[in-house]
């Protein structure tokens, strides 16, 4: 076919008619023509979103199993948290699984002794630990200065300041502390100061007595022996055992170390004795007095004469 003016436009006039037909049927999606064209162009197509989508389910899968870490990540995320808190709750049982121990020593204590006792816990500590701690009853719950204050093991200090709901207590093992105590079973009469932080205290207590003649044994045990209307100090109260004993000469009173019944550095639990006892409990309250050991006999070394008996005769 020749190029001329007369077909360029027949060739014109039916590609405008073709497209209108096409435009028609595509709308009501019933011509035969129409559906022809698109099973053709789905069949082209679909194979050509079957091999995109072979090329891509693997960058598919890598993108989704990041997104499913990230999904893990958040659940471990959330699985540390939970752990977290049950550290936390299996510590705050651990403590009070502790403190109920610990009272539960004050309570008998305080019974074997008829001790009334208010409860309380330590709120803070001052000076080096050994001088005074703060506890979290005051006035309000009968607390008064000149009280007593023991925990489960035997004697903390005394109280000598109070507001409505905290007091401060020092410490007996503070170097300004002094309390008198009877030994057990000799039932002298003396008292006990403390060293404070000391170079060289070791926590102990120096005991004095004035009957410079005592005889001071390691293993005796202190308790407290009553005050002046029972203030500051209601007797009976475990203090602690005579671990050294130092006799210097021309010493007018006689001296040893003792090793308190109560840890000062680790108090939690104390109990303020707010009314004494009728009667006094004497040593009933001291624990069991530790046996020393038994040092085995020596050795004896055998003879010459039972190593001659010992030795096998030999026949020739």
């Amino acid at each position: 076919m020749r190029d001329t003016p007369r077909a360029r436009l027949m060739l014109a006039a039916a590609l405008i008619a073709a497209l209108a037909l096409i435009a028609t049927d595509y709308q009501n999606g019933s011509s035969p023509i129409v559906r022809a064209v698109k099973g053709v162009g789905g069949t082209v197509i679909g194979n050509a979103e079957r091999a995109v989508s072979s090329l891509t389910r693997p960058v598919g899968r890598f993108v989704g199993s990041g997104l499913a870490g990230a999904g893990a990540g958040g659940r471990v995320a959330a699985l540390e948290q939970k752990l977290t808190r049950l550290r936390a709750q299996l510590s705050s049982a651990t403590l009070a699984r502790a403190k109920y121990r610990q009272l539960g020593r004050l309570l008998q204590l305080a019974g074997a002794g008829r001790y009334r006792i208010v409860a309380a816990s330590v709120v803070a500590f001052g000076q080096g630990f050994t001088q005074a701690v703060t506890l979290d009853v005051g006035s309000a719950d009968g607390v008064r200065p000149q009280q007593t204050v023991l925990d489960g093991d035997g004697l903390v200090g005394q109280v000598v300041a109070v507001s409505a709901r905290t007091c401060t207590v020092l410490l007996a093992a503070a170097a300004s502390s002094v309390v008198g105590i009877r030994l057990a079973p000799s039932d002298q009469f003396g008292w006990v100061t403390g060293q404070g932080s000391a170079a060289g205290a070791r926590g102990l207590l120096v005991l004095q007595v004035p009957d410079p003649a005592a005889v001071l044994t390691r293993g005796e045990q202190l308790v407290t022996a009553a005050s002046v209307r029972d203030r500051p100090f209601v007797p009976g109260v475990p203090v602690g055992v005579v671990v050294a004993v130092r006799n210097r000469a021309g010493a007018l009173t006689a001296q040893a170390f003792v090793r308190p019944y109560a840890d000062f550095t680790s108090l939690d639990v104390v109990g303020v004795v707010i009314a004494p006892p009728r009667r006094d409990p004497r040593f009933s309250v001291l624990p069991p007095r530790p046996r020393p050991v038994p040092s085995a006999p020596p050795r004896r070394r055998p003879s010459g004469r039972s190593l001659q008996r010992s030795r096998p005769r030999t026949r020739h």
